[in-house]
């Protein structure tokens, strides 16, 4: 076991939503998802929590990975801005 297995990390880009909170931002995803029957995308959102040190402000797009749990509900770092909004 001499190798070192390093873990792929999960990244993931969205926009700012809110950035009220010290050292935290909330980070809206959109995904789109096919409709089973009819064959329609939907547009789908999921807000995430991510800590930052950065200083992202609303409107920026964000690319965000996923760590270790840092609070109950945020275990996602951002990584670096990508474009201020």
């Amino acid at each position: 076991m001499s190798e070192s297995t390093a873990k792929a990390t999960k990244t993931l880009t969205g926009k700012v939503i809110s950035s009220k909170m010290q050292k935290t931002v909330a980070v809206s995803i959109e995904r789109l998802e096919r409709h089973e029957m009819y064959g329609k995308y939907l547009r789908r959102t999921t807000k995430l929590l991510a800590h930052d040190e950065k200083g992202a402000k609303e409107g920026d797009t964000v690319t965000i990975e996923q760590c270790r749990p840092l609070s109950r509900r945020k275990s996602w770092r951002v990584v670096s801005v990508v474009s201020a909004g």
